[in-house]
């Protein structure tokens, strides 16, 4: 298979998993130098890297001991490569929230603390898989400081 026609069965599966998946995005592969298994910079305010960031908060908040929610603030660098789906890599920022871990609902309606003494903002690299031949999104690595 040419490796635009295999980019072009990622993109297809891709979109058919994300549902509202950038029509801009399979474009930007079709039309960039990727190939399968390097990875390429992608643009921050990419729709599917900003899901990778909530995906990657939602891991941190599963795992975090902390009372209140963090979300995702800032995506600095973010790089997308082609290998058994596609493998979001991000550099991050994330950051507390006034939303306790009981009884939210959405983290988008979720505010940063505006009290000093319970701001906190860490710096995470993150590891997303979108797998959509098993209709999967996983967060395989998670590190923040």
């Amino acid at each position: 298979m040419h490796p635009a026609g295999a980019l072009l069965a990622v993109c297809g599966l891709v979109l058919g998993v994300l549902g509202k998946a950038s029509p801009d995005f399979c474009s930007q592969i079709l039309k960039s130098d990727v190939k399968p298994g390097f990875p390429k910079t992608i643009k921050t305010n990419n729709p599917d890297v900003l899901r990778a960031a909530r995906h990657s908060a939602e891991s941190f908040n599963n795992c975090s001991n902390d009372a209140f929610l963090f979300r995702e603030s800032r995506v600095s660098r973010a790089l997308v490569q082609i290998v058994k789906g596609l493998k979001f890599m991000l550099d991050m920022d994330i950051g507390r929230t006034t939303c306790k871990k009981t009884g939210h609902a959405n983290l988008d309606n979720c505010s940063f603390q505006t009290n000093r003494t319970l701001q906190w903002t860490l710096s995470c690299y993150s590891e997303v898989w979108v797998i959509p031949w098993l209709q999967t999104t996983e967060v395989s690595v998670l590190h923040c400081h």
